[in-house]
């Protein structure tokens, strides 16, 4: 199973098969990190489209072409996690049946819904559309004119975007109900949250292939057929060469130094901003009549603080911070604030009526700033103007270059004609190494553009692509591109040669490793069986734990802990290490059962996750009623037909 379908899957949205599968393809690849495709030019509609149609659901249809494009977009994503990953054992994995199986769903419960009179509003859609975090501006908010450069430079209508989310909210709405409400009673979820409990001991030996390599050298004939046979294990992932051209902030420095007439336009636009201000801090107390309050003042004008006055009617102060007449107006009275800024430093105001019984305050701090002339805040003014200034030349200056670029100019035309300079780099893949030269490290400029780079396509038009938002960019092109494909041997040859000879040592360890396990089954001890094998070996490892423990995390346990909660006791399993490392012989001596009935927190943490299971079962066989209900056709040879494309246009060649 494909990285990419075990996260869809875990995730909450992708707990059935379907829901927002199509969103999630044609916004989480194409507007997440918005790139286009040379074979579908983004979103495409499943209603329609050239070619032979895949499936049919009544007057709706998947084209052969939008399949294409989805498996495409689903292999490019894959491939970003997995640089390695070619396009065979994307199909052999199963990557585009499963494509095919989520549009269909999708297909067929767009069709249900709308058979059954529901309907998607636009409002609902425009709502998916402004959480679209691609879409939105720094503040966070949508932004009307990224959205629109976003879809026209990647060549995708808004119809097409609406049509894919209208799906996803569509299946929500059908489907979602299907997984609620699943309550799986104690006799079927004990007997799993007991497995949890469970504990195993057992042995572990390692057979490793290190000590049957041969002395010898392999011939140049083996040696080739080994590395042929092995190809993809010494691939290359795709290498590709970046073109680039920055925009730097500080091209602007000279024509962004605002004049005398601009500052003190500002300065006479912002007199509030520098004018003199006052704000104060105070002590305040509320009480419930006007006589405790004068009870209270009285106390204080004999002597006591506020606090001390307070503390001794059974009440405590509060204090109001830097507070301007205004603010304290708008969280008491205007007749309080205006004795309050009328009352000399130490001073007590009131008692006087507030909106919640009787308020005393006490001046604690007075600040006063006295009002700031053009002269004084010149520095600063400039320095904003200049700011200003800056960033709107720079944003006319590259809307000026995308603007061009739409209009048919290469990225060579809009460099020169724009003044930049050209850079380029080495063949990198897409981490930024340079497989030619160890010692290379991309410069800070490269790094940024890594993604992006490696996530266009090679005939797409140049890109503006930020290296520091608002402070430096880039004009990207993508310069050569080198496939994915193993090396010329010669340049290998020495890792090749100790590899070959592991491999040879691999086939001699699983002979010594099952003589092993023959033996031992057959009542041997390992430890004597070991000793036997004529070769020194690793000593033999004691294994124990919980299945609990070993589920715990995200990572996947060692696989000889896994084998041994999945052996019966008392046997004894080889296991290879992978990568012809050699052998693993796992044998379980101690199965320890327990009850999780006294355990009421873990049986209902079990019983939420088989819910879910089960929820997702019902789900998908709500969603194949559908599909049998509307009697959609299948074409599995436009399917055919559609993989060996997919492996012809990823130099997969054809099988």
């Amino acid at each position: 199973m494909l990285s990419f379908f075990r996260r869809f899957l875990g995730s909450k949205v992708g707990t059935w098969i379907a829901l927002g599968f199509l969103a999630i393809i044609g916004i989480a690849f194409a507007m997440g990190d918005i790139t286009g495709n040379s074979q579908g030019g983004g979103i495409t509609s499943l209603f329609g489209g050239a070619g032979s149609n895949a499936a049919k659901v009544g007057g709706s249809a998947l084209s052969s072409a939008d399949l294409q494009s989805r498996s495409q977009r689903v292999f490019e994503q894959e491939r970003r996690n997995n640089p390695t990953l070619q396009i065979a054992s994307f199909l052999a994995q199963g990557g585009v049946d499963q494509v095919y199986d989520q549009l269909v769903a999708g297909l067929s419960i767009a069709a249900f819904g709308k058979n059954e009179g529901m309907s998607v509003s636009k409002r609902m859609v425009d709502g998916q559309i402004a959480a679209i975090p691609a879409f939105q501006d720094a503040s966070g908010n949508f932004s009307q004119d990224i959205f629109r450069r976003a879809l026209a430079g990647q060549n995708v209508s808004e119809k097409l975007l609406r049509d894919d989310i209208t799906q996803e909210i569509m299946g929500k709405q059908v489907v979602g109900p299907a997984t609620l409400g699943v309550r799986l009673p104690d006799s079927l979820v004990l007997p799993y949250a007991s497995l949890l409990l469970e504990a195993r001991a057992g042995r572990i030996a390692a057979i490793p292939s290190e000590a049957f390599v041969p002395a010898t050298a392999p011939t140049d004939a083996q040696l080739a057929a080994y590395y042929k046979a092995n190809a993809g294990r010494y691939t290359i992932p795709e290498q590709r060469r970046l073109r680039y051209a920055v925009i730097d902030l500080s091209r602007f420095a000279a024509a962004a130094q605002p004049s005398d007439a601009e500052i003190g336009k500002y300065y006479n636009d912002n007199k509030t901003a520098y004018a003199a201000t006052e704000t104060r801090s105070f002590e305040q107390l509320i009480l419930p009549t006007e006589a405790a309050a004068k009870t209270v003042a009285a106390d204080v004008t004999g002597g006591k603080t506020l606090a001390a006055a307070a503390q001794s009617a059974g009440l405590s102060v509060s204090t109001l911070a830097g507070q301007t007449q205004a603010q304290l107006a708008a969280t008491s009275s205007a007749a309080i604030a205006a004795q309050g800024f009328a009352a000399p430093q130490g001073g007590l105001v009131g008692p006087v009526r507030a909106p919640l019984g009787w308020s005393l305050l006490r001046v604690t701090a007075i600040d006063r700033k006295p009002a700031q002339t053009l002269d004084q805040v010149r520095p600063q003014i400039t320095e904003t103007l200049r700011g200003q200034k800056e960033q709107a030349l720079l944003s006319d200056f590259t809307g000026k270059i995308e603007d061009q670029i739409g209009n048919g100019a290469t990225f060579d035309e809009a460099v020169k004609d724009n003044g930049l300079t050209i850079e380029n780099t080495p063949l990198l893949v897409s981490n930024g190494q340079n497989v030619e030269d160890q010692a290379y490290k991309a410069n800070p400029d490269v790094l940024p553009l890594l993604k992006p780079g490696f996530d266009m396509a090679a005939d797409d038009d140049a890109q503006i692509v930020p290296i520091v938002q608002d402070k430096r960019y880039a004009l990207l092109k993508v310069g050569d591109i080198a496939a994915a494909a193993p090396p010329p041997l010669v340049k290998v040859r020495e890792l090749v040669v100790a590899q070959y000879k592991l491999a040879q040592g691999a086939i001699k360890a699983k002979a010594v490793a099952e003589q092993i396990r023959a033996k031992v089954a057959k009542g041997a001890k390992l430890e004597e069986a070991l000793a036997a094998a004529g070769v020194p070996l690793p000593p033999v490892q004691k294994a124990a734990g919980r299945r609990a423990d070993l589920m715990r995390g995200d990572k996947a346990p060692p696989p000889p802990l896994a084998l041994m909660f999945n052996m019966a006791k008392g046997t004894i399993k080889a296991l290879p290490i992978g990568q012809d490392r050699g052998y693993f012989l796992v044998q379980l001596d101690q199965v320890q059962q327990e009850d999780a009935a006294g355990q009421p927190q873990l049986v209902e943490q079990v019983r939420g996750q088989l819910g879910n299971v089960v929820g997702n079962e019902y789900a998908q066989q709500f969603e194949k009623a559908i599909e049998k209900d509307l009697k959609v056709a299948r074409n599995m040879t436009v399917v055919t037909s559609v993989k060996q494309e997919l492996r012809r246009a990823n130099g997969g060649g054809e099988q």
